[in-house]
């Protein structure tokens, strides 16, 4: 099974079309599936107060000011879906709003990618489940009966096709707080596909969290992890992201099928590697054959170690050099 790689570019382009156009470029060099934004403004209020890690990057300050320097317009998300059919990827955006998932169904995007923050929100989940297309859905704070009551929602609404993501909704997130196993409790709970949408620094989550079975990964990714803005930092840059999707192509073929069997490139390796009864000194005709003069030894294209007590015992057919093959 082929793993779904988001290239999260959200506000990475700091609200320069350049640079958004850019992070596109970057994405389809990388190898990712798909190169995802964010859409809306109007999800937050003058009163909304900025998250520590946001003050950390950008200084104090309401989120609504924040917001208004990385925010692009409709017509550029337009833009930048016809962009991304040029250069050959496929656009996707995360609505913040409801007016901007009427705008983006508008371009008849894949699926919905619903974020953390979004999973209370039930005229939002009405909204996007009256549309009946797919759902990839993180699950970053939430608890398991609030992941419950938005999947219900969905799907009396609409929606039945849901991915759920296993995420941590702090940037970056360390490594004790990132726990892939969850992605495994979601499965086992919800009956649904899951996958992993990562806030750590480097690579190493979404390649473990291919090898447990993820269907689906998403990770933000930056020009310049330097930058000034409030995901830039938790974010990998072109290199890093196509070290990631290089990996993760590698697992999915490493995971293999799971038939236990001999393969047949290594089929010609028994040879060398197994072990023949043979003499383990010169022996000579009529000579009964014990431990004192034969053993196991390589290669393996004489009598099978494993017959080792059916030859005990019996007499030496002819006479036998030493390492002969018995």
């Amino acid at each position: 099974m082929k793993t779904l790689i988001i290239a999260e570019a959200g506000v990475n382009h700091n609200g320069d079309m350049n640079l958004a156009k850019e992070l596109i470029v970057k994405a389809k060099e990388a190898g990712a599936d798909i190169v995802k934004f964010q859409t809306g403004f109007d999800d937050t209020s003058k009163y909304a107060p900025k998250a520590k890690y946001q003050i950390r990057e950008t200084g104090e300050g309401s989120q609504v000011e924040m917001c208004k320097q990385f925010h692009l317009e409709f017509e550029q998300h337009k833009e930048l879906y016809e962009y991304c059919k040029k250069v050959g990827i496929p656009y996707l955006s995360t609505p913040f709003d409801i007016t901007s998932v009427e705008f983006l169904d508008s371009l008849n995007l894949p699926f919905w990618k619903i974020p953390s923050g979004e999973i209370t929100n039930l005229p939002y989940l009405i909204k996007i489940a009256q549309t009946k297309k797919p759902v990839v859905m993180s699950t970053g704070m939430a608890e398991m009966d609030e992941i419950k009551e938005a999947i219900n929602i969905l799907k009396s609404n609409g929606t039945s096709d849901i991915t759920l993501l296993q995420c941590h909704t702090d940037y970056p997130t360390q490594m004790k707080d990132v726990n892939i196993r969850a992605m495994l409790t979601l499965k086992d709970a919800f009956n649904l596909p899951v996958g992993m949408s990562d806030h750590s620094m480097g690579i190493e989550v979404p390649i473990a969290s291919v090898a447990l079975g993820a269907s689906v990964i998403e990770k933000h990714f930056t020009l310049d992890r330097t930058l000034k803005g409030p995901d830039h930092k938790a974010s990998v840059e072109p290199e890093e992201l196509k070290q990631m999707v290089r990996a993760i192509r590698n697992i999915e073929i490493a995971l293999g099928d799971g038939v236990k069997k001999c393969s047949e490139d290594e089929r010609d390796n028994i040879i060398v590697a197994r072990k023949s009864i043979v003499a383990k000194r010169d022996i000579k005709k009529g000579e009964i054959l014990t431990e004192d003069n034969i053993t196991t030894r390589r290669p393996g294209n004489g009598i099978s170690a494993m017959k080792w007590f059916e030859v005990l015992g019996t007499k030496a057919q002819r006479d036998y050099g030493e390492d002969e093959l018995i």
